[in-house]
């Protein structure tokens, strides 16, 4: 066990408690036993110094372990969102040069012949759009292609195509 803040004071943490109570299951995750013990830890506020004296390595070992835990997350995540893509009912490829003004009109026409509601205003869906394109749209220009995927639930995913 070990407390949430470092200090004899807090609450104190038990690790194997805290990851089943979560689900986590080291055959089905992209993180491995210790990364998801510091990941745990580290969301509970405690510092990397007394996550090293608990598990018995070095503060560097855990600032290690933690940027690898978090780059695999990043992963997972990308891998779903390539994946709802791929499977998406509606996707519309948005060229370099597009207006980003045009991008909503475009999808609601998609999303219309495949039967497929979107639940975003015009101006949701352009900022959401414009926020998970990331530096592939520039004010109102898409710079780097893109592809706004639609799922039969109408949740948007948007990539970039290159």
């Amino acid at each position: 066990m070990v407390d949430s803040e470092g200090d004899a004071g807090a609450v104190e943490v038990d690790v194997d408690e805290l990851l089943d109570s979560v689900g986590f299951d080291p055959e089905r995750s992209v993180l491995t036993r210790r990364q998801a013990e510091v990941l745990a830890l580290r969301e509970r506020g405690t510092r990397q110094a007394d996550i090293a004296a608990l598990l018995g390595t070095s503060r560097a070992n855990v600032s290690s372990v933690e940027a690898s835990a978090r780059e695999n997350v990043a992963k997972a995540r990308e891998t779903v969102a390539f994946a709802e893509a791929l499977a998406a009912p509606v996707r519309v490829e948005v060229e370099t040069g597009a207006d980003l003004y045009d991008v909503p009109q475009r999808v609601y026409d998609a999303c219309d012949a495949a039967g497929v509601k979107v639940n975003h205003t015009a101006p949701d869906l352009m900022k959401l759009v414009s926020d998970e394109a990331g530096d592939a749209v520039q004010g109102r220009k898409v710079v780097v292609p893109i592809l706004v995927g639609v799922t039969s639930g109408g949740s948007v995913r948007v990539r970039q195509s290159e």
